[in-house]
């Protein structure tokens, strides 16, 4: 007997025994399917209309960004702290491809498979070691990374700000105390995460590279007022105001800018 005829026989001894013995999937457990989903449905619905009246849940909305902070340490949710560590393990840009695409891809691409490859009618978890080893290795594999992800401390302006000494060597202001401390505070503020600055960071939005800023002779004037509101002195920048840093602050940034014509 063929495969094909096998499967068509323990197809037709299904079919007999679901008639002797119990209900087809259709109608009886694809109903209860579709109550339980409304049920969940209704739930989260109800929940959501108390969450918007009400102040049991928390507040709806927290408070209000500031652009201008040096101390925020961005998390995603916690069922995310896994990739969140992964990006840490995939160093960017050279590998960011493999934890952000490559790795989930690859995990679903296998979950998606795991119907058409594995046919053996056994289902007694003592009978499967590969497929009980597989699993236990992704749970652990996925608990081990997210409680990483979420104890992790945040690396990435530990590792722009190290970078200050050499940005002032090779643009010439090691002398310039201001506009050191500038580029320190360049490097906490997360400025790289829309510009680049000599191989640092990446452009977003169309955010410009800054490591010749300074060659334009623009003024440190003029670089506190963009600085202060991007969109009054550019329309239509889609730079948020820092003018929460403080005029202290945007001064030494615009010092840092002025300072920035290119490497020496």
């Amino acid at each position: 007997m063929s495969a094909l005829d096998e499967r068509r026989a323990q197809f037709q001894r299904y079919k007999q025994d679901v008639k002797e013995r119990g209900k087809p999937f259709y109608p009886y457990a694809m109903f209860h399917d579709t109550v339980m989903s409304l049920v969940v449905v209704s739930v989260i619905a109800g929940l959501a209309i108390i969450w918007k009246h009400s102040d049991i849940l928390g507040p709806l909305i927290g408070p209000e960004a500031d652009p201008g902070t040096i101390s925020f340490v961005p998390r995603p949710d916690w069922y995310f702290y896994f990739l969140f560590y992964l990006l840490r393990i995939f160093k960017w840009p050279e590998t960011v491809i493999l934890a952000t695409i490559g790795v989930p891809t690859l995990c679903l691409i296998l979950l998606l498979g795991l119907p058409f490859v594995d046919l053996r009618r056994e289902r007694r978890l003592s009978r499967r070691p590969v497929a009980m080893v597989a699993a236990a290795l992704t749970v652990l594999s996925m608990g081990v990374l997210t409680y990483k992800g979420a104890t992790a401390e945040e690396a990435i302006s530990a590792e722009v700000l190290a970078a200050v000494p050499s940005w002032a060597k090779q643009q010439g202001f090691e002398g310039n105390k201001e506009a050191v401390a500038g580029a320190e505070l360049f490097a906490k503020s997360g400025c790289v995460s829309c510009h680049s600055y000599l191989g640092t960071g990446s452009s977003n939005l169309g955010a410009p590279d800054l490591t010749e800023e300074g060659a334009k002779n623009k003024g440190v004037q003029f670089q506190v007022d963009h600085l202060k509101c991007p969109s009054c002195v550019n329309p239509g920048s889609a730079m948020p105001p820092f003018a929460a840093l403080g005029d202290e602050n945007l001064h030494k940034l615009a010092v840092f800018l002025e300072a920035s014509k290119g490497p020496k």
